[in-house]
């Protein structure tokens, strides 16, 4: 099969690689956003606060299907570039096995420390019980989520990117039609909208597996199990930076979550969840932009192609540039429709989630940046450098942002963090790029 990403990239060639990760992982994030809906249009905003509450613990777990996928990707990429198809499948295939293994792991200690881990972050009562529910039955799906995530980032590597979308939309409609009928016509309540995401999680992770265990017209298939530590190691230490990234989110997310209970109570909590899907959607254009992206600059610094890299390097941040500003001139003038959407229902809290929103949207001018510079460098195989953009971007910049503006601004001061975090984010990224350019030559 051609490698569609061997030959030179105009910005064209660029936006047509990447299209399908971008439309999967902003497809991704809106069918997430249909449980928010749901249940906050048919259960109620004590259910949706639970569920804004509890999803960053559960996506911490699901995680690790990110840094297998990105990490993995930029070595099999790598190897495909230098020749070595067959090491790109062993390495493919015992990426698949470990991750399964592990996410039986996960799921059991979840199930654990589920209830431990919402009173630590301070719920309590019906909040406490919602949360529960909601988690236990999401945690079963676990194994799937991190497959999931996984092939998310492996189809583009595998040339199959379109597939990848397909897939992803299969599973983002399983989800909405489920949402619909459990929730809103059969009545389940929060239960409800737990089973219909994790069916659907269950057939965005279990369809690739079956799709690359058979015959198949890709680069990549699922052989018989092996393993070698010293290339799981790399990379572990490779995609560790989106490790760090989704597990610094969540993090984060949950301290954003125990500070506005402190300062503005449980509607806080409910208006940060709206802030949060609107940011995930738009988020996920970086996001899959850089994942779309990744396999050529892989296989380019595999071959030593060095002028391609400067190439896609220079048209990629002047398209991240071009985005951030859609993105944020879409979210001031978008601010109440959206909110609308989810909070209706209580003026109050809508006042509360607009007044937010356009704070917040300051972000969006700033947070492709630090996304895309650290998945170039993962892409490099330089795990270091784009973990410490991911550490510090989301969790030490976001930690002391959200710790230190509400003690000069309280309420304002938290809607504020996420913008403070980004601009120096973005400032580091800078500062890395220009660092390292002789040394990769891009």
């Amino acid at each position: 099969m051609e490698i569609k990403f061997a030959g030179h990239l105009s910005v064209a060639g660029l936006l047509k690689l990447s299209i399908p990760s971008v439309i999967m992982m902003v497809f991704t994030s809106i069918y997430g956003v249909v449980d928010g809906f749901c249940v906050s249009n048919y259960v109620g905003k004590a259910a949706f606060t639970a569920v804004n509450f509890i999803m960053p613990f559960l996506m911490m777990l699901g995680a690790v299907g990110f840094m297998f996928g990105t990490g993995g990707g930029a070595l099999i990429a790598r190897s495909m570039g230098e020749g070595r198809h067959e090491l790109a499948n062993r390495l493919f295939s015992m990426l698949v096995y470990v991750s399964l293994g592990l996410g039986v792991v996960l799921a059991a200690l979840g199930l654990v420390f589920l209830e431990p881990v919402s009173r630590a972050l301070g719920a309590e009562g019906e909040l406490l019980e919602n949360s529960i529910r909601y988690g236990r039955v999401i945690l079963a799906a676990i194994p799937a989520y991190i497959l999931q995530y996984e092939f998310q980032c492996l189809f583009a590597t595998a040339g199959k990117a379109r597939l990848g979308l397909y897939v992803t939309v299969a599973s983002g409609l399983t989800n909405i039609v489920l949402d619909m009928l459990f929730v809103a016509v059969l009545d389940w309540g929060l239960e409800g909208a737990a089973v219909a995401t994790a069916i659907s999680q269950l057939v965005g992770g279990l369809f690739p597996l079956w799709y690359f265990a058979r015959p198949n017209d890709s680069l990549l298939r699922l052989g018989g199990p092996s393993f070698d530590g010293r290339a799981l190691g790399k990379i572990c230490l490779n995609g560790s930076s989106e490790l760090m990234s989704n597990i610094s989110m969540s993090l984060v997310n949950m301290l954003y979550n125990a500070q506005l209970l402190k300062y503005t109570g449980e509607d806080g909590v409910a208006a940060y969840g709206v802030l949060m899907y609107v940011s995930l959607v738009f988020q996920a254009i970086f996001i899959g932009y850089s994942v779309g992206t990744a396999p050529a600059v892989s296989y380019h610094f595999g071959a030593g192609n060095r002028g391609e890299l400067h190439s896609i390097l220079g048209k990629s941040l002047r398209l991240i540039a071009a985005f951030s500003g859609v993105m944020f001139a879409s979210a001031c003038c978008l601010s109440r429709p959206l909110s609308m959407i989810f909070v209706a229902y209580d003026a109050a809290l809508l006042d509360m989630t607009v007044r937010a929103f356009y704070l917040f949207a300051i972000s969006f001018l700033f947070a492709g940046v630090a996304i895309y510079g650290s998945s170039f460098f993962t892409a490099l195989n330089d795990g270091p450098v784009s973990a410490a953009i991911s550490f510090l971007r989301t969790l030490l910049f976001q930690t002391a942002a959200v710790l230190l503006l509400p003690l000069l601004w309280s309420e304002t001061g938290i809607w504020m963090s996420a913008a403070a975090a980004e601009i120096m984010a973005a400032g580091v990224t800078a500062a890395f790029l220009s660092a390292n350019r002789k040394k990769y030559g891009y």
